[in-house]
Order: structure tokens, then C-alpha cells, then sequence
């Protein structure tokens, strides 16, 4: 059994033999990446607009759809976790020799390629599928309106931008992306599989689970990027100019999350304990059922942005 597995996800002659190419690897070209982000785009804003002019204030109904997709993307992120760690495990067995050569370490290696590094093998082929599982990620855009009416920018940003970061990785062979990876899939597998036990009925968290798992991520890519740049003032690392670029759109992408945060953390939970004390005092009769009000408008908030997880 774990022989099968190891073939189908690290030994596949398909996986070993994957080259990044513009005319072999569907959807490698500038073309096709800056298309696919204007269409997503503009069908989003589209939508919205739509819904507007109907002037439809109940949510649209999806049945199973916003679960079916939670769970597949789950168990994808997972297939890519593991692909990725077989996978991983592989090339460093096989370029042992290599590494006294290059006078580096599999860690190190995991944090920064050597120059020269070309798109191409397992470890590439499964940053390939990442790249592709993004234009899935989208949809989940599309429930959030439907269900949400709303169009949340920092959804629609996010989206965009790690779709266009990880054309980046397998275009100039960046490095950090194996680490990335594998903290992106293992996070996305347990936030998605959250959002399906949720979905389906199930009791959820009393804490924005979500939101939390993504503060987690952010924090640990933080730690990897400072770890890239001393590497690379080391010994040189390739893809820097694409990794400088990346660390631009992160940081900007942390300070939008981070300003998300701190208003649903902080800010919304004093300001409800301010007015409900205010409330208390002037009518305590009423103070409950105001109180109760307030919460529930609150979590109400809360929850149209857990949708912002890309």
C-alpha cells in the first residue's frame, strides 16, 4: 500500500519527468495568468452587481455545493502535503551526493535553491499542481457573494495575488516555495476541512478558527522569509529577484489580515463590552435583549469574513 502511494505521488514517471514549459504545462503562460485573474475579477464584481439590481436580501440558496468543495479542497491540499513530502524526501535521498558539492544541507536546500535550479522534477511538478489548485480556490469567492451578498476586496486581492506568486515560483525556479508549500497545504487542509465539518451541520469553534490558522501561517512564512534572506546574504540564492517581489505582495497582504484582525479581536469585542455597560446602566431591562442584539450582529460579521482565507 505505501509502496503504491509512493509510486503514484513521487515516482511517477509523469512527476519525475515534469518540466516547466510554456508550451507543454497548461496554463505556464503570461497570457493565460493575467487573463485568468481578470476574468475571475470581473465575474466576481459582475455578480455582485447583479445580485444588487435584483435587490435579493435573502441568500442565495447552494445546497451541498459550498461542502462538496470544502471537502475536495481539503483532501487536495492534503494529497499535495503529502505528494510534496514524498516527493521532497526523494530528490534529497538521490542528490545526497550533492549536498558536500554545493556545501549545503537538505534544510538549507529546502529554504533556498542553488543557482542555476531549473522548474523541473517532482518537487516542481507538485508546485505545478499548487499553482493550478488556486484557480479552485476562487470559487469559494463566488459562495461568499451568493451567500454573503457582499464583496469582500481582501478576498478578491488575496486570491489574485497568491495565484499570481505561485506563476512566480515555477517561472524563475524561486526559492522558499517547497516550505511554503507545505505550510500553505497543511493550514488549507485543516481550515477547509473545518469549513466542511461546519457546513454540513456539525458544531463549529467558539473562536474564529479560521482566522486563527491563517494568523499561524502568515506568522511561520514571516520566520521563513527572514531565514531566505539570510541564506541569500550567505551564499546566493536563486529566483531572489521573484522572492523580493513575493516578500512585497506578503507583507501586504499581512497588513490587510492584520487589520482585519485586529478590528474583529479587539476592537469589536471592548466596543460591545462599552456599549453593553452603557446599556446596562441607563436600562437594565432592556439591556439583555440590546446585548444579545449586538452579539448577534457581531458573529454575523464575523463569519462574512472567515470567507476571506484564500
Amino acid at each position: 500500500m505505501i509502496g503504491t502511494l509512493s509510486y503514484y505521488l513521487a515516482e511517477h514517471p509523469a512527476i519525475i519527468n515534469f518540466r516547466w514549459s510554456h508550451s507543454q504545462s497548461w496554463g505556464s503562460t503570461w497570457s493565460f495568468l493575467f487573463s485568468s485573474i481578470n476574468l475571475y475579477l470581473t465575474l466576481s464584481v459582475l455578480l455582485h452587481l447583479f445580485l444588487l439590481l435584483l435587490r435579493r436580501r435573502k441568500p442565495v440558496p447552494l445546497g451541498p455545493l459550498p461542502a462538496l468543495h470544502s471537502l475536495s479542497m481539503s483532501l487536495l491540499s492534503a494529497a499535495i502535503f503529502l505528494g510534496l513530502a514524498l516527493s521532497t524526501a526523494a530528490e534529497i535521498r538521490e542528490a545526497r551526493w550533492l549536498w558536500g558539492r554545493l556545501k549545503t544541507t537538505p534544510f538549507q536546500w529546502l529554504l533556498c535553491f542553488p543557482m542555476g535550479t531549473r522548474p523541473s522534477g517532482r518537487v516542481f511538478f507538485w508546485s505545478y499542481v499548487f499553482y493550478l489548485s488556486r484557480f479552485l480556490h476562487m470559487l469559494r469567492t463566488c459562495f461568499t457573494i451568493l451567500r454573503r451578498r457582499r464583496l469582500v476586496f481582501f478576498q478578491l486581492f488575496n486570491n489574485a495575488i497568491l495565484t499570481f506568486m505561485t506563476y512566480l515560483w515555477l517561472e524563475y525556479s524561486q526559492s522558499f516555495q517547497v516550505l511554503a508549500i507545505f505550510l500553505t497545504t497543511a493550514i488549507y487542509s485543516v481550515i477547509y476541512g473545518y469549513r466542511f465539518w461546519t457546513e454540513i451541520g456539525l458544531p463549529g469553534a467558539c473562536f474564529p478558527f479560521a482566522s486563527d490558522c491563517r494568523m499561524v501561517l502568515l506568522g511561520c512564512n514571516l520566520l521563513c522569509h527572514v531565514g531566505v534572506l539570510a541564506m541569500h546574504l550567505l551564499k546566493g540564492c536563486n529566483g531572489i529577484g521573484a522572492w523580493g517581489l513575493n516578500s512585497v505582495l506578503n507583507v501586504a497582504i499581512l497588513a490587510m489580515f492584520l487589520d482585519f484582525y485586529v478590528k474583529t479581536r479587539v476592537r469589536q469585542p471592548s466596543r460591545l463590552r462599552s456599549e453593553s455597560d452603557t446599556r446596562s446602566s441607563n436600562s437594565p431591562t432592556a439591556s439583555s435583549a440590546s446585548s444579545s442584539s449586538s452579539v448577534s450582529a457581531t458573529m454575523d460579521e464575523a463569519d462574512s469574513h472567515k470567507d476571506k482565507d484564500s
